[in-house]
C-alpha cells in the first residue's frame, strides 16, 4: 500500500525535488595531532585581516574571537564555529557575506585537502555544506552552484531551492571537469548557460549546452 502511494505521489509531481536537506550542527574540534603549521601563519597574516574587512563592511555584528567565528541568530542568540587546525582533517571557518535572499551566511571552509562553502541559516543556526558559492536566478527563487576540481575530483552543477527552514536539491547535473574547467551563468530564470574550456589547451572550445526548465520541473540539458 505505502508502495502505491509513494508511485502515485510521483505521478501527481513529476518535479519534486530530488534531495531535502535538514541541516547539520557545527562540527566539534578534537585536538589530535599537531596544529598545521600553515594555520597560524596564513590566519594571522592574510585570512584574518582579509575577513576584518569584510566584517566591517557587511555585518558588524559577526565577529571573530581568535579560532572563532560568532554569528547571531534570529532570537538574540548565536552560534560559534571554530576552526580546527589539526592534522589532515582539520578546517578553517572564513566569513564571505551575509545572503540577503536567502537569509544564510556564507562562510568560505577550506581543508588540508578539500575546499566547500557552509551556509548557515540566520533563523535557526543550521548548516548546509555545498561546493560553490551560491549564484541566484534573477527572480531569487532558487540558486546554482558549481564544483568543478581535479583535486579532490568533482564535477557537479547544483541548483538549490531554500524549503522551510532547509535546502532542497532540485538538480544535479554532471560536467566533464576531469579534463576541462567549467563555469555556468544565469541567462533567464529558468535557463543556465554552461561553458567548459579543455585543461590542457584553454585557447581551445571545450563543451557547451544550457539547461532549461520544464513546466513539469525538470530540468533538460541541450546542446554538446
Amino acid at each position: 500500500m505505502l508502495a502505491r502511494l509513494v508511485c502515485l505521489a510521483m505521478l501527481l509531481f513529476p518535479g519534486m525535488l530530488i534531495a531535502q536537506q535538514t541541516g547539520e550542527e557545527p562540527r566539534a574540534c578534537a585536538a589530535n595531532g599537531t596544529v598545521n603549521p600553515a594555520y597560524e601563519r596564513e590566519s594571522r597574516t592574510t585570512e584574518w585581516p582579509q575577513e576584518a574587512q569584510r566584517l566591517r563592511a557587511d555585518v558588524p555584528s559577526v565577529s571573530r574571537h581568535g579560532d572563532r567565528l560568532r554569528l547571531p541568530i534570529d532570537g538574540g542568540t548565536a552560534i560559534e564555529l571554530q576552526d580546527c587546525p589539526y592534522g589532515n582533517a582539520g578546517h578553517q571557518y572564513l566569513y564571505e557575506r551575509y545572503d540577503d535572499p536567502g537569509r544564510f551566511y556564507v562562510v568560505r571552509t577550506p581543508g588540508v585537502d578539500d575546499f566547500t562553502w557552509t551556509l548557515v541559516m540566520k533563523r535557526t543556526g543550521r548548516l548546509f555544506t555545498v561546493h560553490g558559492a551560491p549564484v541566484w536566478a534573477s527572480d531569487k527563487t532558487r540558486f546554482l552552484t558549481v564544483a568543478c576540481s581535479l583535486q579532490p575530483p568533482r564535477g557537479t552543477l547544483s541548483v538549490f531551492t531554500p524549503s522551510g527552514d532547509g535546502l532542497a536539491a532540485e538538480a544535479e547535473i554532471e560536467l566533464p571537469c576531469d579534463s576541462e574547467s567549467c563555469s555556468a551563468r544565469w541567462d533567464f530564470q529558468s535557463w543556465i548557460s554552461i561553458a567548459c574550456t579543455p585543461r590542457d589547451d584553454p585557447s581551445k572550445k571545450g563543451k557547451e549546452f544550457v539547461l532549461m526548465r520544464g513546466n513539469d520541473g525538470k530540468w533538460n540539458r541541450f546542446g554538446r
